[in-house]
C-alpha cells in the first residue's frame, strides 16, 4: 500500500519543515514533498528541528510548483480552515484519512496538501484537489501551526491502519492526466469564445479545473473525454465530426 505524500506548499520556515518531518515519522510516514520553500533547500534549521527524523528530510523531493508535486497522485486532499468559493467535498481529518487508506489499499496514490504558514493554500492550489480537509477547531481561533496540522493527518492515517481491506480500485487518472485534460478543454473552449465576459474568465477556468478534479475520473474516462473534444472539434461530412461552432449554430444557421 502506498503511503500518502505530504506536500508542504511554499513553506516559510525551516524549523516548521523539520517539525513536520518529526510529526510524520512519529507515525511511520516518510514521503514528504516541498513546493518552492521560501528559504531554499536543503535547510540547516530544518535538519536541526527534525532531530531523529532526518531520514524523512533525506528523501524529501523539491518541486517548483504544485502541479509537478502532485503529477503522479490520484487523490489529493487540501487542508484549509476557511470556506472557499470552489465546490469540493469537505471532510474531517478522520474521514479523509479513512478514505485515503481504503483507496491506497486499492492501488491509489493519495497526497495531502498543506499551505504556507501565513496565508494557507491559494484557490489555484485547492482547485487541483479532490477534497478539502477542515479541522473542527475553535471558530474564533482556527489557525493551526503547520506541524500541528501535519501531526493530525499523520495520526489519523496511522489510526486507520486496523481497518485496511483489499479491494479492486478502478484505474484512477493521475493528477498530471487531469491537468492535461483541463488544458485541452480550456484551449478549445477559449477558441470557441466560451470564456465571456473576459473579466469572469479566470474564475470560469478555475471552476472548470476544480470540476475535473472532483469527478474521480479513471484513465479510461480521460481518454474518452479527450476523444469527445477532438471529435467535436474535427470538421467532416454533414452530421459527422462537425466543428463545435457548427453544432452550436444548429441547422439552418447562416
Amino acid at each position: 500500500m502506498a503511503e500518502p505524500a505530504f506536500i508542504l506548499v511554499r513553506p516559510q520556515m525551516g524549523e516548521n519543515i523539520g517539525a513536520a518531518a518529526r510529526a510524520m515519522w512519529n507515525f511511520e510516514l516518510s514521503r514528504m514533498r516541498l513546493v518552492a520553500p521560501r528559504d531554499g533547500w536543503p535547510n540547516a534549521r530544518a535538519v536541526a528541528m527534525a532531530s531523529g527524523a532526518g531520514q524523512v528530510l533525506d528523501r524529501t523531493g523539491v518541486f517548483d510548483d504544485v502541479g509537478s508535486a502532485v503529477a503522479d497522485c490520484t487523490h489529493i486532499y487540501a487542508t484549509t480552515a476557511r470556506s472557499r468559493e470552489i465546490t469540493l467535498p469537505v471532510l474531517t481529518p478522520e474521514e479523509a484519512m479513512a478514505e485515503a487508506r481504503a483507496l491506497a489499499a486499492e492501488g491509489a496514490k493519495p497526497a495531502v496538501l498543506f499551505g504556507p504558514e501565513r496565508a494557507g493554500l491559494e484557490n489555484a492550489d485547492i482547485a487541483r484537489a479532490t477534497a478539502i480537509v477542515t479541522v473542527p477547531v475553535n471558530p474564533a481561533f482556527f489557525s493551526l501551526n503547520l506541524a500541528q496540522c501535519v501531526l493530525l493527518m499523520a495520526y489519523e492515517w496511522r489510526r486507520q491502519k486496523g481497518g485496511d481491506a483489499a479491494r479492486v480500485e478502478p484505474d484512477r487518472a493521475e493528477a498530471v492526466e487531469i491537468e492535461r485534460l483541463a488544458d485541452h478543454y480550456e484551449g478549445k473552449l477559449a477558441q470557441a469564445g466560451f470564456f465571456f465576459p473576459l473579466e469572469k474568465a479566470p474564475g470560469m477556468k478555475l471552476t472548470l479545473r476544480a470540476m475535473f478534479s472532483r469527478l474521480a475520473l479513471t484513465r479510461g474516462d480521460v481518454r474518452i473525454l479527450h476523444g469527445v473534444l477532438r471529435q467535436l472539434s474535427r470538421r467532416g461530412p454533414a452530421g459527422e465530426g462537425r466543428d463545435i461552432e457548427d453544432i452550436d449554430r444548429g441547422p439552418g444557421a447562416a
